[in-house]
Formats: structure tokens, sequence, C-alpha cells
């Protein structure tokens, strides 16, 4: 198969139209699969993707258009750049046009991609395996998946434009049910490289919440003050970024939009000292330093290619500070270039410990395991809706009394911001919901004062 740097070049060259950018996505992924508490697949997956977005020039301005592939030969260049080139000519003057970056480099852009394969699972396979077996003796029943990733994205351009970056990450996704699967639970991690993964903290996770639903407690829909471990936090808190777009705030379209006109940042919405940001320099989940983008959206710009992604503050100390920013919407809105970034990282000043920790800070109140089927409601409120899934478990004087009911939920992320009653230490966490979309957010587990329990669900 040709480089990816080779079919750029080749791709570039061939262009006739003002500028031209070819994105090429090389990915490989080995994963582990299991079921019944026995192995079931494995493999290793290869899979590219190519970009080309043409550039035409208009009275003051340009259009662009873009076509993606997968499995492009040298032999498909001219249809990829026939199809673009018409897409572009077709569009007409681009509302997210700014100036094309010029002769950037970043990244080593001649390095071929490093595929990942079985070798990384070494530590982690054998202690799987022992999880399963002694699994069995004890009737629980582990489903789950592991998988590894190595992404390498090479964007380039007839305006000079050479960059390369690299991201490996993986993740396991564990649930375990018992008792003829009357009970079930869940447990996930993020990692880089699987050597950090502790097989049995997930053992003993799910082992421990399981013995927690040999007794049963029903209680009724309500507002209760709720821990929410550091996975459902993400959840709801990606939610409330993918809604975060300056422009659509900017127009009165979300729950960012100031009353009689303009954006909410500069207001204090956290109770408490929050930091939400996002930064490619951070020292573990660190990120691309350019952007990157195949198509234009609310949220990033096919014009954008080729800026520097910096460290941008979303929250600081509990005021919006941010919203996401395209070039063409930061001149709509007179507020900076805010590009949204690979991570998200959220800190509450002071918070520290655990999610058993947080536990013993609860005199009245539930602990959740997973959030799922997260959809919004109310766009002027973030209003959102889902159920808890794996495990909804009663607190009492800062101990966990036993396994109550699911329940329907309705609250905002914005609003709970201003409804922290306590905060543990940020980490590296898994959203349920969002796994496999969303791979890098640290979030501390959080105490949420009332937070809305609108009905009982009949679902285990």
């Amino acid at each position: 198969m040709i480089s990816a740097q080779d079919l750029v070049e080749k791709i570039l060259a061939r262009s006739t139209t003002d500028d031209c950018i070819v994105v090429v996505n090389d990915k490989t992924q080995a994963n582990l699969r299991w079921a019944n508490s026995t192995l079931t697949t494995n493999g290793v997956i290869q899979q590219r993707s190519v970009t080309v977005i043409a550039f035409v020039a208009t009275s003051g301005s340009m259009a662009s258009g873009a076509v993606t592939r997968t499995n492009v030969n040298e032999s498909d260049i001219e249809s990829l750049l026939s199809e673009a080139t018409a897409a572009a000519k077709a569009s007409g003057a681009a509302e997210d046009f700014a100036p094309l970056a010029k002769d950037v480099a970043f990244g080593n852009w001649s390095a071929p991609h490093t595929p990942t394969g079985p070798e990384v699972f070494s530590k982690f396979a054998p202690e799987l395996g022992d999880m399963l077996r002694r699994s069995q003796s004890d009737s629980i029943e582990l489903f789950g998946y592991a998988e590894h990733t190595h992404q390498t994205i090479w964007v380039g351009s007839k305006g000079g434009m050479r960059l390369r970056h690299d991201s490996p990450v993986g993740r396991v996704e564990m649930t375990g049910k018992s008792h003829g699967r009357s009970r079930s639970t869940w447990d996930g991690v993020e990692t880089h490289d699987f050597t950090n993964v502790s097989v049995a903290s997930i053992d003993k996770s799910i082992r421990q919440r399981l013995s927690w639903q040999e007794k049963k407690i029903d209680l009724p829909a309500g507002r209760y003050d709720t821990i929410l471990p550091s996975g459902s936090v993400a959840d709801i808190y990606v939610y409330m970024m993918w809604v975060a777009g300056a422009r659509d705030a900017f127009e009165g379209q979300s729950v960012f939009s100031k009353t009689g006109g303009g954006t909410r940042v500069g207001e204090k919405l956290a109770n408490v000292g929050l930091q939400l940001f996002s930064d490619p320099a951070h020292p573990t989940l660190g990120g691309s330093p350019f952007v990157s983008a195949a198509a234009s959206s609310p949220f990033t710009s096919v014009f954008d290619n080729g800026q520097k992604q910096g460290r941008v503050d979303w929250i600081k100390d509990g005021v919006l500070q941010s919203l996401v920013q395209t070039r063409a919407s930061a001149k709509l809105t007179s507020l900076p270039y805010t590009p949204l970034g690979d991570n998200l990282i959220m800190s509450v000043d002071g918070g520290s410990g655990s999610l058993a920790d947080l536990v013993k800070k609860v005199d009245n109140g539930l602990l959740l395991t997973t959030l799922w089927y997260i959809r919004m409601v109310d766009p002027n409120t973030l209003l959102l809706t889902g159920l808890t899934r794996d495990g909804v478990y009663y607190v009492k004087n800062g101990e966990v009394q036993g396994a109550t009911n699911n329940f329907r939920w309705n609250d905002s992320p914005v609003s709970a911001l201003s409804r922290i009653s306590h905060s543990g230490s940020s980490e590296w966490t898994q959203p349920r919901e969002w796994a496999g979309d969303v791979t890098s957010m640290s979030v501390p587990p959080l105490v949420i004062k009332d937070f809305n329990m609108s009905t009982v669900s009949p679902g285990n």
C-alpha cells in the first residue's frame, strides 16, 4: 500500500484548484472480546480514510468542497480531485472562510505509522484469563472487550502545510452478572498502552458492587444528593461541550445565550472553584498541537486546518471563560478564537480522594454506576434525560446500605454546576455512554445536591 505521505504528495501535485488540503488518517486496532467468562474473538483491524478538500477563490472569499473515501489507491486520485473540485464550485462562497495557513509543520512527517498489535495485551491478557477462570468458579458471568487503537493523522496542503500527529489509546469495558443475571454491574478503564491497567482492581470493583446488590431497598422518584462516579460526570459534561458553540450562543440558540443578546461568557456558573480546560500539552492526556478538520461544522472549519491549538480555559474559578469557536465565528462574536481541543480536564479546588471517600461524606443519597440513553430535552437550559444502569445504591450515614431501583433522570449539567457539594480527585476516566467516541477526559467524581430522579425505571 502506498504510504500516507506519498499519497498526500501525489494528490497535491495533481491538484489544479487555488489550494488543496489532504487529510490521511491511518488507524490500526487490536482487540479482545469475551462473553460468559470465555474469550470469544480477537484480532487486528487496519483502516485508512482519505479526505481531499478543494478550495476555489471567489470574489474576496473562497469556496470549499470535500470528498472522503477509504481504501484509496493511486488510480483514484483523479476522481477524488474531480469530485472535490466540483463540490467546491457548486457550494459558493464559504460562510466560515478565513485565510488558510501556509508553510506550517508539526511532527515527524516522514516517519511511518507504527501499527498496534496483540503484543499490547502481553500483561493484560494473562491477568484477564485468571479473572475469567475465577469468575466461572464463583458463578459470575463476565462480558466485555479490550481494544487498543493507534491513529496517525497527516495533513498536507499546496500552501505548505505538513502536519502529523499520533494518538495511541486503549480501553477496557467489563460487565459482570450474577445470580441468574438478576444482578449486573460495570467497570471501565482508559489507558495508553495497558501497562497500567489493574485487572485486580476491576475484579474487586465488580465483586463489591454485585455483593451490594444482595440487599434491595426500593425508593421513590425524587431529588437526591447523588454521587456521580467520574465516568458519569464525563458523560454529561462532554454533552455540555458539544452544545458550547459560540455562534449558537451568540444567536440565542443555546444554554449559553445571554438574555437580551450575546453570550454568557463572564458569568459565574459554579458554586465552587471549578476549572474546565483543554490543553494539548497535558502531561497524561496530551493532544494534537494543531487543528485538523475534514469537514466544517459549528465547532470546526476546514479553513482552520493547521492553526495552532493551545490551552483553552472553558470555565475558570467557576466562571464561563470561553465557548467553542472557529476563526469565522470568533470574528462574528468578537470573542477570542478558541478551538475545541482533543481533551477535557476538570478539577474542583480542594477536591480530593476517591469515589469511596465521597460515599463517606453523604448522609442520605444515591451512588450511581453509569448513565445511558442520554438525550437532550430542552436546549435553552440543556435539560438532559436518561436512565441509570448497572446498579444504583442507597447511601446512608456514609455507607452503602444496598441496591435500589433504577431511575429515569432529568437534570441539566449547567444547573448542576451550582449544586456541587463534594468533589474527589480528578482521574482519567471513561464515559460509558460515549465510550470509544471520547477518550481523553480527566474529571473528578462529584456529589450533586438534589439531582432529579424523575421516575422509577423498571429496568435492571
